[in-house]
């Protein structure tokens, strides 16, 4: 899609969103400037606002909020220290499980499930003294680069009211963007967190595959999916990181690797960092625009003491259609548990499989039944060899441009999408051009490294684009400092 279009409808953030960071609030209560329920209070009126325009929002908590704002300002009271994230406003992505409130992933086949445990990350950031506001919006079973595969309604972008937020974490996206949150969680299983996170024009995060638990997740594809966070600055995304970050014995596949403070590592020089620029990212079908402001911003990278180095990364090419083979084969069998059986909607039916049937008929949206059918193909006893098995020997050779590369540079820059924020609809009847979309986020995907999205600038007056800053295994502070270094030389609005 060309930049270049007519200009789009704005929806500009509530007054003052934008003032509140990790920082700043604590600073607040700890000064008593304001409680955390009246900040809470005051966070509720605004998506009370503007969500109906929105619709980033499928839930809402609010006993739980003011219980744990309640605990802070009792904690301020009694003169004790304060968790790292006390107070902070946050959201949290419908595929998490949150105790006491309903979470959906998006679908019918689970409206009204109410889970009786948190997901490991909600745990640490309730410990961290988070603000729960409620569930976001997201594209059914997080399958979506547009968030309009959601059963609820599409989410709208902030920035553009016709138009997309990306997906399939638009609503955590389009929340902290219009500042109806001031950080929120996402989950990145081709790109839904840096996608969205471009498109709405704010930093998001794909942490390294096993940094973060995976513990209460709802799968969409085991070997790819990640839970990361969303913010408006740099600083906060490094700061909700390295709580929800480390080794969880609830989840096997979670990494039992040193969790830095990402924060504290922020300042440290970015002189002398070889950056990687893959001719294969910046091709045909990367707008102009796009490229133009993400070649600004390597020009300001490199006034900082950066060293942009040509790099080549071959097996680019295979990446969607290796990505999908694979995440859509662990699709069809992590949602298989959903059958009328244990949880959500049952569809009555004369025999157990025609139970089956009618529930999974009703409950799926077309996407995921898309994906579905294509998954149990690929599986299927004379296709498996020749399309699941060969697309994990792609994802290898993918996976060794990373190590290669890696050897020869520090980080990789590209752009996040080849395209800005298209309108509501414009792709919905072709499935393979909503793929496309996620050309420049699956490699990292199936690599397992970390990557992140920053804003860098904007084209037609309001449409952001990203850039997409991507990491060695387990470099997550390598990535956040460089991107700090982005943000604070005035990268976002280049």
């Amino acid at each position: 899609m060309s930049a270049s279009p007519n200009a789009p409808a704005s929806a500009a953030p509530p007054a003052g969103s934008a003032a509140w960071t990790v920082a700043s609030i604590r600073r607040a209560l700890e000064s008593r400037k304001v409680s955390s329920r009246e900040l809470t209070k005051d966070f509720y009126a605004r998506i009370e606002r503007e969500n109906p325009r929105l619709n980033a929002f499928l839930a809402l908590s609010p006993e739980r909020a003011y219980s744990q704002a309640d605990a802070i300002d009792a904690r301020i009271s009694r003169g004790e220290p304060l968790p790292p994230l006390a107070g902070v406003p946050a959201a949290l992505k419908d595929v998490l499980n949150t105790r006491g409130t309903e979470t959906t992933a998006g679908s019918r086949i689970l409206k009204g499930y109410v889970p009786p445990y948190d997901a490991t990350a909600i745990e640490r950031l309730d410990r961290a003294g988070a603000i729960f506001l409620g569930k976001t919006n997201c594209d059914e079973f997080a399958m979506g680069s547009s968030n309009e595969n959601s059963a609820f309604g599409p989410v709208h972008n902030p920035v553009a009211l016709d138009r997309v937020p990306g997906g399939s974490s638009g609503g955590s996206a389009a929340a902290v963007a219009a500042g109806l949150a001031v950080v929120a969680l996402g989950t990145d299983t081709g790109g839904s967190i840096r996608q969205p996170g471009a498109l709405c024009g704010v930093p998001g995060m794909m942490p390294t595959y096993g940094r973060v638990s995976r513990y209460g997740l709802i799968a969409f594809a085991s070997s790819l999916d990640r839970i990361g966070p969303f913010a408006r600055t740099v600083e906060d995304v490094a700061r909700v990181l390295e709580v929800i970050a480390g080794r969880d014995p609830l989840d096997a596949t979670s990494a039992d690797h040193p969790v830095p403070s990402y924060s504290a590592g922020l300042d440290a020089s970015v002189e002398g960092l070889r950056l990687g620029i893959p001719a294969e990212y910046f091709a045909e079908g990367l707008d102009p625009a796009i490229r133009q402001k993400i070649e600004a911003g390597i020009g300001l990278l490199k006034k900082l003491g950066c060293v942009p180095t040509p790099i080549a990364m071959p097996h680019t090419a295979y990446a969607i259609p290796t990505y999908y083979l694979i995440a859509t084969a662990e699709a069809s069998s992590n949602l298989a548990r959903f059958d009328g059986v244990r949880y959500g909607l049952r569809v009555p039916g004369a025999t157990l499989g025609e139970m089956y049937r009618k529930t999974r008929g009703a409950g799926f949206g077309a996407e995921v039944k898309r994906r579905i059918m294509l998954g149990t193909y690929a599986l299927s006893a004379g296709y498996y060899d020749a399309f699941y098995l060969k697309a994990q020997k792609v994802r290898t050779l993918i996976k060794g441009d990373f190590d290669r590369v890696f050897q020869q540079v520090d980080l990789i820059l590209t752009p996040t999408s080849p395209v800005t924020a298209f309108r509501l609809g414009e792709r919905t009847e072709d499935p393979l051009a909503m793929y496309l979309a996620d050309i420049y986020t699956v490699t990292g995907s199936l690599a397992g490294v970390t990557g992140i999205s920053l804003p860098c600038g904007k084209v037609c007056g309001t449409l952001p684009v990203g850039l997409q800053v991507i990491g060695p295994h387990f470099e997550e502070g390598r990535v956040l400092r460089l991107a700090h270094a982005f943000e604070t030389a005035g990268g976002f609005e280049i």
